[in-house]
């Protein structure tokens, strides 16, 4: 079993800061900043790309709740909300997740960069996924 199942089985504490029929919502525990919460959705999904739409509605309803709350709350400066879908974008538990994580100086330890790539053909891209 997946250690999100087992926190929603209550076989593993956590910091539950939500909870309903379909999301339950905790502290991360790496606490990457203060306030970093990870809300899911209860019953087992991958991630983005096996979740239907109801369960992913209901998700984003609730990241988008809690995040507004942990910003105010924490006097955070912004908010990152990250999903990672499979192993090779740093998915590491395969079960659905995103991550709210308040930011509030430079300093904080978590770095996002986004690197320009020329080599990548943006004309072929558009052509495909248009």
């Amino acid at each position: 079993m997946c250690i999100f199942c087992s926190i929603v089985n209550n076989e593993i504490p956590s910091y539950k800061l939500y909870e309903d029929d379909d999301v339950l919502a905790f502290l991360d525990i790496s606490q990457t900043t203060f306030g970093h919460t990870v809300v899911i959705p209860k019953k087992h999904v991958a991630n983005i790309l096996e979740c239907d739409d109801e369960t992913y509605a209901k998700l984003m309803k609730i990241v988008k709740e809690l995040s507004g709350k942990i910003y105010q709350k924490t006097n955070a400066k912004g908010i990152n909300i990250l999903h990672n879908a499979n192993e090779v974008a740093g998915q590491t538990v395969m079960h659905m997740h995103y991550h709210i994580i308040p930011r509030y100086d430079e300093t904080d330890k978590l770095n996002i960069t986004f690197a320009e790539n020329h080599d990548k053909d943006i004309e072929k891209a558009y052509e495909l996924l248009k």
